[in-house]
């Protein structure tokens, strides 16, 4: 400011602005250039949706279920994490949706929701090596089996823990060795859709569509409590990320403009961040922040996991929807879907977006 200052009394009038100007456009840009995170963004392949990093392999796995009416199946696309070069493609005869791996035994999982069932792929090479069928009753004007939405493995013990949707949902625990059922954990609530593990503390959380946290114990399998978190308002927490250090949970809302913060001892709401209506939310502890999509506003929110403060505002025009990250937590990366209706499809393919958080 000072030598700004200066050089402005030795010059007319006329030349002080300018030079104001220009010193103003030089540090903006400087500010961006050092706040502003690296993208990078490619076309995929239709119907994207969630996504899973396999440090093993050094790969981004992809699950879409393609087109609706033209394709009966789906594919799992492997991407490289650096340049989103898609380097392998594997064709599913059901469509995949929902996504995990287990990084000891390298065995990825994908929920095949209009299927009701769960395949199991080997991540080196691509091939199924299983698949099971976790509601098998048949659909009609009275039955509408249960879908399974989120998906969390359970690397210690081998153990799959997948959501069933229904108006009375459940959670299925399978074992990923062999891709069988072990138990069924039932009355999780009203479309039971958000899904995270604890392990070390042997607990299970699951959010739903009355705006409930239950909480498991995945020793007995039992549920162990159950709190509506807000009286006050009508809530549909969709998805849920631990910060297990603190005892935090992080819940994302499709009915309020908001973002609960939870203590998991005992379901105390510790924050609510206003921000837009909102569907993934993805913990990174390596950074401690918290990464939210919004759909609707086609924006991801970076969060202070701190201070609670909104630290960025990432537009990712048009519909933002699942998040994976780096095992160094220092790249985020984003599935974007296309504008679609039920009677129109998208003509273009849904992007991956990667984001250097550095």
């Amino acid at each position: 400011m000072n030598t700004v200052t200066t050089l402005g009394r030795r010059l007319s009038g006329r030349a002080v602005y300018p030079l104001l100007l220009l010193t103003t456009l030089m540090f903006t840009s400087a500010l961006r250039a050092q706040t502003e995170p690296e993208l990078l963004r490619k076309p995929i392949g239709k119907g994207a949706y969630e996504m899973v990093y396999s440090q093993s392999e050094n790969a981004l796995y992809l699950a879409t279920s393609q087109s609706r009416k033209l394709d009966k199946g789906g594919i799992v696309y492997r991407l490289d994490p650096q340049t989103l070069d898609i380097t392998q493609i594997i064709h599913s005869d059901l469509k995949p949706f929902g996504a995990a791996i287990n990084p000891q035994t390298g065995t990825l999982y994908f929920g095949n929701t209009v299927s009701n069932s769960v395949t199991a792929i080997d991540s080196k090479t691509g091939e199924v090596k299983g698949r099971l069928v976790l509601d098998a009753r048949k659909r009609s004007d009275t039955v509408k089996p249960l879908a399974p939405r989120e998906l969390v493995a359970d690397a210690s013990s081998d153990t799959l823990y997948i959501t069933g949707l229904g108006e009375s949902s459940v959670v299925w625990v399978v074992d990923g060795k062999d891709l069988t059922l072990r138990t069924t954990i039932t009355d999780t609530g009203k479309f039971g859709t958000g899904l995270a593990l604890d392990a070390a503390a042997n607990r299970l959380y699951v959010t739903n569509a009355a705006g409930e946290l239950v909480t498991i114990d995945t020793k007995t399998d039992k549920i162990l409590s159950r709190k509506k978190l807000d009286e006050s308002k009508e809530h549909f927490f969709l998805n849920i990320s631990l910060d297990p250090a603190t005892h935090r949970a992080f819940l994302t809302d499709s009915k309020q403009p908001q973002v609960l913060v939870v203590d998991t001892r005992n379901g105390s709401i510790l924050q609510k961040i206003d921000l837009p209506e909102s569907l993934a939310v993805l913990f990174n502890p390596a950074r401690n922040e918290v990464y939210v999509t919004h759909r609707k506003a086609g924006t991801v929110s970076v969060i202070d996991a701190k201070s609670y403060k909104l630290l960025s505002t990432l537009k990712t025009p048009v519909h933002p929807n699942s998040l994976a990250l780096s095992p160094d937590g220092q790249t985020l990366y984003v599935s974007v879907k296309q504008a679609s209706s039920r009677d129109k499809e998208a003509t273009a393919p849904d992007d991956v977006i990667r984001i250097a958080l550095k």
